[in-house]
């Protein structure tokens, strides 16, 4: 896998991000279990609860074209620190991916760092739950 090019693509998709109100730009890029890639960007709202994350934008593209099984997810945010994807994000990443799925926190496409969804979700609650 080549977490630059998907860290590129995160990063593209910040410079859409729309933040009239927090100016907090964030960018995500997923890689599906058919090597496509799609991207997200956090879209604000002056309802702050109808603010969406950009992994999720990200994670509902390519769910609403027919890809639930995320490989792996890249986030960008401020691009002087590490950009964590808040718990509803983490939680719909559980929802697509497996525990070991890779998640990238990037400043850039040099300077990031390689976790896995558990590391990021310990102990998730997921449809395998609902199945017991």
């Amino acid at each position: 896998m080549d977490y630059k090019k998907l860290v590129s693509k995160a990063l593209e998709a910040r410079d859409r991000a729309y933040v009239p109100y927090s100016k907090f730009k964030v960018g995500a890029a997923i890689l599906t279990e058919d090597g496509s890639i799609y991207t997200g960007c956090n879209i604000e709202n002056a309802s702050y609860g109808a603010t969406n994350c950009a992994e999720r934008t990200a994670i509902f593209k390519a769910v609403s074209e027919g890809r639930t099984e995320i490989k792996a997810i890249a986030v960008v945010g401020d691009k002087e620190s590490y950009t964590t994807p808040c718990g509803i994000c983490r939680q719909v990443i559980a929802e697509f991916a497996d525990s070991d799925a890779i998640v990238i926190l990037a400043k850039n496409e040099e300077d990031y760092i390689v976790k896995t969804v558990e590391e990021i979700l310990p102990g998730a609650f997921t449809r395998k739950d609902l199945l017991k």
